[in-house]
């Protein structure tokens, strides 16, 4: 089958489809901090039945005790009615037991506590047995006498990256529990280093982010760190939210304890079923699940992008129509996407969130002419999908880009673009040659989760021996360099001409011999900069050994100047956005 006919099957879309109500994070008694014991299995269900859940799922700590119990419960009964014994209240218990999980799907799972006392999810079929599991808690190194306790506390266990492998290999969903919050593996403030936190976030074992700030705006969430625009995590996380529920009703409004179903993600799905939530949640297609919000007030993905801006992800495009140009722009936008960290591409919305979106006049023959430019254009074939999505009732085709393993990407055969944060350029040499080199790479080695040149995700133990040494940064007492935006190397004159090697500080690539004229957007700047004069050391405000020289808002985003000394040298940064601030340069600018 060839590729395109690949495409045009996988953006081909049920009748059945529609939003299902999930949380997929939720205690029974069977956990020995529940507050309230003496509510009963068919209590948990019946506030999910109020909370209009489809899916659940019963995540104890360290035991699938709670799931067992009611397992058992509904065997007994059945074994009643079977030898026709029942009482009346009996009876009833079994007609709603069959009534209401006939109309939500409880799936097993549980709330493992690894290494470190970070909290992993492994969420199973409904019909996964319950010793497979408890076997699979005792391989995780559950102490046997804790088993069936349901403790959050259960001494040495499996690390991180054992437990997210373990419960793949499995069949099991992987879910990084309330991953920013108390005991989550990206939690503010958890000094573990720079090389365990990409392992512990870019695992490919590794399914979801569950996170408590899915609902909040703005630049410094979880949902907005995790999208790929950050060079050191350039695989997107799919952020969902759970209840974490340990009692049936919150208690008050300020409570913190939140109750059954009181913290839902909804989920786009074919029908109601584990394969059907798993093809989701380990896909690309993140619009497929969103915070829920009530059914006067569903989630706008598209206009959600728009309010988050342009990245190196993320653009925006008003049309697609030849005339203005705006067709070549989005291929180019296609071809930047896949020789760098891929993204996605709206057609037929501004990037301004204020303003009216056009839409696509009939998307799906605009989607077919997508393809076809596409297939005709484009060498070597990319991988990528296209779908149509409303936003204020308007039609907007979305283009998901993958990121590209057949490096490098053209356009009519020698047209080479990449992206450079929320801009698409032509590729200069020394880019080709880099990005020739990542292709070559790519067929010496077996495929891995992350894009080179970045570096790859460490075992856990060799992670925490590394960051325990360097007191949990990557350099003892020194700082590093921001992530995103350029520095002037070295320039040199050269017949009445400046030439410079600027610094892409997002890769680390050097590109030789660029001049004033010949310089894109940022690096112009830059140029502009230095040959203007660069700050004397004794002019610049520092900080320890850091300073900000400049900041300018750009769009929705804001970017800064920089200024580091390093054994005596200076080194300026132009162009830094907050997707390449670390926990210094980060704690710097919030002094602001």
């Amino acid at each position: 089958m060839s590729g395109r006919s690949r495409q045009r099957r996988s953006r081909t879309r049920s009748p059945k489809r529609q939003w299902r109500r999930m949380d997929l994070h939720l205690h029974t008694p069977g956990s020995n901090d529940y507050q309230e014991p003496h509510i009963s299995y068919l209590d948990i269900l019946h506030q999910a039945e109020i909370r209009g859940l489809d899916i659940m799922a019963f995540t104890d700590h360290n035991t699938v005790a709670g799931f067992s119990a009611m397992k058992k419960e509904i065997e007994q009964l059945l074994w009643l009615e079977q030898l026709g014994r029942m009482e009346p209240d009996e009876k009833r218990h079994l007609e709603e037991y069959r009534r209401l999980l006939d109309k939500i799907m409880v799936l097993p799972g549980f709330e493992f506590t690894a290494t470190f006392g970070f909290h992993i999810l492994g969420i199973f079929p409904s019909e996964t047995q319950v010793s497979f599991l408890e076997h699979l808690l005792l391989s995780l190194n559950i102490p046997p006498d804790l088993l069936e306790a349901g403790s959050s506390t259960v001494g040495a266990t499996s690390d991180v990256l054992t437990a997210y492998r373990v419960i793949n290999e499995a069949g099991g969903l992987v879910i990084a529990a309330h991953a920013n919050s108390n005991n989550g593996v990206v939690m503010r403030g958890l000094d573990i280093g720079g090389q365990t936190r990409i392992a512990y976030t870019q695992d490919s074992n590794l399914h979801v982010l569950e996170v408590t700030d899915l609902e909040k705006r703005g630049r410094y969430t979880t949902r907005r760190f995790f999208d790929g625009s950050k060079p050191e995590y350039p695989r997107p996380m799919r952020c969902i939210q759970g209840s974490d529920a340990h009692r049936l009703l919150r208690e008050s409004a300020q409570s913190k304890s939140l109750g059954v179903g009181e913290r839902i993600t909804e989920i786009l799905l074919d029908e109601v079923s584990f394969e059907a939530l798993a093809k989701v949640l380990t896909g690309n297609d993140f619009a497929l699940t969103r915070p829920y919000r009530g059914p006067a007030n569903p989630v706008d993905f598209v206009q959600l992008a728009r309010e988050e801006g342009e990245s190196i992800v993320q653009t925006f495009h008003p049309s697609m129509a030849q005339r203005g140009g705006y067709a070549d722009r989005v291929l180019k936008d296609i071809c930047a996407m896949a020789n760098t960290n891929g993204g996605t591409i709206y057609v037929g919305a501004s990037a301004n969130p204020n303003e009216q979106p056009i839409g696509v006049r009939e998307p799906n023959k605009a989607i077919e002419r997508l393809y076809t430019a596409i297939s005709n254009r484009f060498s070597p074939e990319i991988e990528l999908h296209i779908d149509s999505l409303n936003s204020k009732n308007k039609p907007i085709v979305r283009i998901i880009v993958q990121p590209g393993q057949d490096l490098p990407y053209a356009i009519d055969d020698n047209k080479f673009y990449v992206r450079d944060e929320s801009e698409t350029n032509l590729a200069v040499r020394d880019e080709i040659v880099r990005l020739v080199e990542r292709g070559l790479a790519h067929e010496e080695r077996e495929p891995v989760a992350l894009p080179l040149p970045l570096p790859l995700p460490v075992p856990a133990a060799a992670a925490a021996k590394t960051d325990k040494g360097n007191g949990g940064k990557r350099h003892k007492g020194k700082l590093d360099a921001p992530r995103t935006g350029v520095e002037i190397v070295s320039s040199e004159k050269r017949q009445g001409t400046i030439y410079h090697t600027v610094r892409d500080l997002r890769n680390g690539n050097l590109i030789k011999n660029v001049t004033r004229k010949s310089a894109r957007k940022l690096w112009h700047y830059a140029i502009t900069q230095v040959e203007a004069g660069v700050p004397k050391p004794g002019d610049i405000k520092w900080q320890g050994n850091m300073a900000i020289l400049d900041q300018r808002k750009k769009h929705d985003s804001v970017w800064y100047d920089l200024a580091m000394r390093d054994n005596g040298d200076i080194h300026i940064y132009y162009g830094v956005t907050d997707s390449g601030l670390n926990d210094d340069w980060l704690a710097l600018v919030q002094k602001q």
